[in-house]
C-alpha cells in the first residue's frame, strides 16, 4: 500500500495501521462475506489476519488491564467530564422541550398569538426546537473535541500498549 488519498505512506496524513482507532473490520476489509476477495480484485489491501489466542489466556490478563484503566483518574476525569456536560445539557433541552408540549396544550391561546403576519408563537417555539438540536449538537461536538478526546485518544494508545494491539 504505497499510496492512500493521493498520498505516499511516508507523508503526514496517511493511514497508519498501527492506529488504535483503526478497525480493519469497520473498514470493509476482512469480512466473511466474500467483500475481501471482491476488494483485492479491485487492488485492495488486505488487513492481517486476527491472532488466535485461546480465550483462557486472553480474558484475565485484558479484564485485569481494563479494570484498572477504568479506575485510573485519567479515565474518570473523562468520565466526569461528559457528565457534566451532557446530565445537564439533557436536563436542560428536556426541559424546554416539555415546556413547549405543555405550553401548547395548556395555552392554546398564548401559542396562537401572533408575532409577525403569519408566524405566531407555537411556530417560533417549534423552530426553535430545531435550532436548539442544532446547537446543542455543535456544542457537544466541539466540548468532546476540546475537552475529551485527547485525553480519552491517550487513554486508550496507553490500553492497546498495555494489551498488545486489537486482539479479537
Amino acid at each position: 500500500m504505497d499510496k492512500q488519498d493521493g498520498r505516499s505512506a511516508g507523508e503526514s496524513g496517511g493511514v497508519r495501521l498501527d492506529d488504535p482507532w483503526y478497525d480493519a473490520l469497520a473498514s470493509g476489509w476482512g469480512e466473511l462475506d466474500g467483500t475481501a476477495e471482491a476488494a483485492a480484485e479491485w487492488g485492495g489491501g488486505q488487513s492481517p489476519p486476527p491472532v488466535s489466542v485461546p480465550e483462557e489466556e486472553r480474558s484475565s490478563p485484558h479484564d485485569e488491564i481494563y479494570l484498572a484503566v477504568q479506575r485510573s483518574v485519567a479515565f474518570q476525569e473523562v468520565r466526569r467530564r461528559y457528565r457534566r456536560f451532557v446530565l445537564p445539557g439533557t436536563a436542560v433541552f428536556l426541559a424546554w422541550y416539555l415546556a413547549y408540549v405543555i405550553a401548547a396544550t395548556a395555552a392554546p391561546g398564548f401559542m396562537a398569538h401572533r408575532v409577525a403576519g403569519a408566524l405566531n408563537v407555537a411556530m417560533l417555539a417549534g423552530l426553535g426546537q430545531f435550532a436548539t438540536t442544532f446547537l446543542l449538537t455543535w456544542a457537544y461536538a466541539r466540548h468532546a473535541r476540546l475537552r475529551r478526546d485527547s485525553a480519552a485518544l491517550d487513554i486508550r494508545w496507553e490500553t492497546q500498549e498495555l494489551t498488545g494491539g486489537n486482539v479479537r
